[in-house]
Formats: structure tokens, C-alpha cells, sequence
């Protein structure tokens, strides 16, 4: 995959510093954001015309009051209990948006998983693998990066977990 030449100017966020600092590679996908909508992934899948499977939301949560990263599909759910167990806590219940905001420097429907303020412990979705690319937010809503999973995993620390429920 070759990198976009849309991560110089206004595309530039610290997602993309960060994938490119990294030196993978990556494609950027913008697209029109429908204000209407009621879910910015299922959005940003119809929008971008990728299965909702394949294109993956960042939810953070406090695990026994630690802010932690779940990184699941659009068309499922994160599995609260399950994402505790993967980082070896007890409780799990999510983040408040201005917590969430505050710690990722993103905006709650542009959170991404890469080049956030604070690192934080971050889970993805087992289901990740099974694809040769996967998106997540680039930073902003409106704003889509393709990568491989293995380098997604790579440039947040992550590890896997089946963390997405139905």
C-alpha cells in the first residue's frame, strides 16, 4: 500500500505523523460526514462503501479507573467485560467523552488509535487479523487511514482480544 500524498496540509493529523514517522504504509480515505447520522462508523463505512466489519471504531473505557483503548468493528459492539479481561482488570464501564477527548487530544467521532496525547493501554479486536487492510479514524471525523493490522498493532502497543460483541 502506498502512502497518500493527502498527509501534508489540512489531512495531517497526529495520526498520520505518527504512521508516517513509523514509515508503514498507509492510505487516507476522506469523506462527506453526514451530521444526521446516528452511528460516525456505520457512517463512514456507507460513505467509504467498506463492509462495516472491516472498519474499526475507537471507544475508550476506565478499566478499575484506568482510561484503556477498545478497538472493534463498526458493526459490533465492545464487549466491556471482556476488554477488562484483556488487560487483566475487573470492571469496566466507558469513558466519559470529555475524558476521552481530553487524554487522546481527538474529538469524540474522530478518535483514533494512533498518535494519541497519553499512551494508553490499547485492545483491538481479534477480528483485525483476518483482513489484509483495516480503517480507523485518521483523527477526524471525516477522515478514514487504511493500514495493515500488524501495523496498527505495531504503532499502538496493542494486543488482541475478542473484544467485539454482537
Amino acid at each position: 500500500m502506498k502512502e497518500s500524498k493527502r498527509t501534508k496540509g489540512a489531512a495531517g493529523t497526529p495520526a498520520t505523523v505518527a504512521a508516517t514517522k513509523a514509515g508503514i504504509g498507509f492510505t487516507l480515505h476522506p469523506y462527506e460526514v453526514d451530521a444526521a447520522a446516528e452511528s460516525y462508523g456505520e457512517a463512514a463505512a456507507k460513505a467509504l462503501g467498506v463492509p462495516p466489519e472491516r472498519l474499526f471504531k475507537t471507544l475508550l473505557a476506565e478499566v478499575d479507573g484506568n482510561l484503556t483503548v477498545g478497538v472493534v468493528p463498526v458493526s459490533g459492539r465492545l464487549d466491556l467485560k471482556a476488554l477488562a479481561a484483556a488487560v487483566g482488570g475487573k470492571r469496566a464501564r466507558m469513558a466519559e467523552p470529555a475524558d476521552a477527548e481530553r487524554a487522546t487530544g481527538y474529538v469524540v467521532g474522530g478518535i483514533s488509535p494512533l498518535g494519541q496525547r497519553r499512551r494508553l493501554p490499547v485492545v483491538v479486536d481479534e477480528s483485525a487479523s483476518g483482513f489484509p487492510t483495516v480503517y480507523v479514524s485518521a483523527g477526524r471525523r471525516g477522515l478514514q487511514i487504511e493500514l495493515a493490522p500488524a501495523d496498527l498493532l505495531r504503532l499502538t502497543g496493542a494486543r488482541t482480544a475478542l473484544i467485539g460483541g454482537a
